[in-house]
């Protein structure tokens, strides 16, 4: 099954927004509750925040709230007359790296964009230097709102206009009814926020990864498995997407969350893993093999559960081997000349790097990541080996998600992206 999903990820993001100043708006809706956690999670991940609220905002949560919050007086008014030259308009815009509108109502869009400035916010929106501030818009609204061809044209111009629209969630609303314009979670709209700031050194790219472990079944209740938790894989899917790439995810069977504007495919043994990636492989430039692959499957799975006979003796078991998922996508992109770029992983025991430097040259790729797996497996720290026909670079230990960020780096000097 394939499928795209806006799931929350947070991942690692601590001080990721480090030395960034970001304006939070706040227009009406209910979805001003939300607002909240966003600030605090801005914050955390290392940016200050000044928020600037609308009147209309001020009905669903208070500034004194928002001020408790970010560390900052919340402005309110463009005749606020904390600002000496009495042009909160200009100045609160010409400090900020960006201007985030969460939640943005259908109200505030239509607004923006007809170049109406008729408070703060709206001011500043329209004040701000187009090419040094730009505008982050969080859609908030009923699904009938949201839907409404005058909403969807507004969006669609507000785009154009330059203007960066995070979409909106679909669910439950709080007048009852169920459907697309939900305001996107804090934890979502943080992950888009640092994905925006984020160099895009893998833009144009198509990236396909591999993640999580195998299950190879002995019978219709019992099978062969890994300790993967692919979380290393999840993480390459988010950095990849950070950078700029079109990501689809094959993931094997684990629970967690899928990164944001991925697509993800679910696959259970290496078989399927197997056919989902040669037929993705077609598509893409760069393939990272991250999933640990079982090796070997029983050769003839028992239609029943496999129940004991009292003889003491265990059920014998017949194994073939599974095909080689690197190797098979390496000889393909080596048969068309270089067009997809393979990075290979080696989860190992033991001697990591004779042992990745053997499986880089067995399997032919360009670039193979050794790391130790009972270092690794399930937790959310890992350290890496990267080696290449120039030689290896270590990369110690820290988050997955760090690290899979300085992968992708290395991935697109390699490639000259």
């Amino acid at each position: 099954m394939t499928n795209e999903t806006n799931g929350p990820s947070s991942g690692d993001c601590t001080q990721d927004l480090a030395g960034k100043h970001l304006l939070l708006g706040l227009s009406g809706g209910i979805a001003c509750y939300k607002a909240a956690e966003l600030c605090r999670a801005l914050i955390k991940a290392g940016a200050t925040v000044q928020v600037v609220m609308t009147e209309a905002a001020e009905q669903f949560i208070t500034p004194v709230t928002m001020q408790a919050l970010s560390g900052r007086p919340v402005y309110t008014s463009q005749w606020d007359s904390r600002e000496a030259n009495n042009m909160a308009h200009i100045n609160l815009s010409r400090e900020a790296d960006a201007i985030l509108i969460a939640p943005c109502s259908a109200d505030f869009m239509a607004k923006l964009l007809h170049g109406r400035a008729d408070d703060l916010l709206s001011l500043m929106c329209l004040a701000r230097p187009l090419d040094q501030v730009p505008l982050l818009l969080a859609p908030a609204m009923n699904r009938e709102m949201y839907a409404h061809p005058a909403t969807q044209r507004n969006l669609l111009q507000l785009a154009a206009d330059g203007a960066t629209v995070l979409g909106v969630g679909t669910g439950f609303q709080a007048c009852g009814e169920t459907g697309d314009g939900r305001m996107l979670e804090p934890d979502q709209l943080l992950e888009d926020v640092i994905a925006f700031f984020t160099p895009k050194v893998l833009a144009g790219q198509q990236v396909l990864v591999t993640a999580g472990p195998t299950y190879e079944a002995i019978d219709p209740v019992r099978g062969i498995t890994n300790l993967s938790s692919g979380k290393m894989g999840f993480a390459i899917a988010r950095a990849a997407r950070e950078a700029g790439a079109q990501v689809t995810l094959v993931a094997g069977p684990v629970s967690l969350p899928t990164p944001r504007g991925v697509t993800r495919v679910d696959v259970k043994s290496a078989s399927d893993m197997l056919d989902a990636v040669v037929s993705h492989a077609k598509f893409a430039t760069i393939f990272i093999a991250t999933a640990a692959v079982a090796d070997w499957r029983p050769a003839a799975p028992a239609m029943q559960k496999i129940k004991k006979d009292g003889s003491g003796h265990a059920p014998q078991l017949e194994f073939a081997e599974n095909t080689d998922i690197l190797a098979t996508v390496a000889r393909s992109a080596a048969a068309q000349a270089g067009a997809l770029y393979c990075v290979g992983f080696a989860a190992e025991s033991h001697d990591l790097l004779e042992n990745a430097q053997a499986k880089r040259l067995r399997k032919k790729v360009p670039l193979l990541v050794g790391n130790i797996g009972p270092d690794t497996f399930g937790q959310d720290h890992n350290a890496l080996l990267l080696v290449d026909a120039q030689g290896n670079t270590a990369l110690p230990r820290a988050s997955k998600l760090s690290l899979a960020r300085r992968l992708v780096q290395e991935i697109a000097s390699r490639i000259g992206a």
